[in-house]
């Protein structure tokens, strides 16, 4: 019986309490520097990563039009993973997937436009102190 009554008020807790995707890694409250860069180049656009409220931003997209967007994450080991969408109206969505490790942020972001093939990019930085 106080089985099933502990059950009940894990059942209870859970559905009172939502789960938040952000706290889940642990990220919020992190901003990181570093480049944007298309595959291959060498060199890219100045970037700045912030996780806040649950949502994600990348400075280096605001000019294209991409918005924040609320994001996933999660840890394995000594590393935290994330992965988010952001979307343009002109360019399309991104699709990120990344990994913080320590005080470093390495990224892979996927750009997909209708009609068009899908362009990998890369985002390397640093936790700004």
């Amino acid at each position: 019986m106080k089985f099933t009554s502990i059950l009940s008020l894990v059942a209870i807790a859970t559905a009172v309490v939502p789960a938040s995707p952000a706290l889940a890694g642990n990220l919020d409250g992190r901003t990181f520097t570093g480049v944007f860069l298309e595959r291959g180049k060498t060199s890219g656009d100045a970037d700045t990563i912030t996780f806040k409220d649950g949502r994600f931003r990348s400075s280096a997209c605001d000019r294209y039009g991409y918005s924040d967007a609320v994001y996933k994450a999660g840890s394995a080991g000594d590393a935290m993973s994330f992965e988010v969408e952001t979307r343009s109206a002109k360019y399309g969505k991104l699709l990120w997937n990344g990994t913080v490790r320590g005080d470093k942020l390495d990224a892979t972001v996927m750009m997909v436009q209708d009609g068009k093939k899908p362009v990998e990019n890369w985002v390397v930085a640093g936790e700004k102190k």
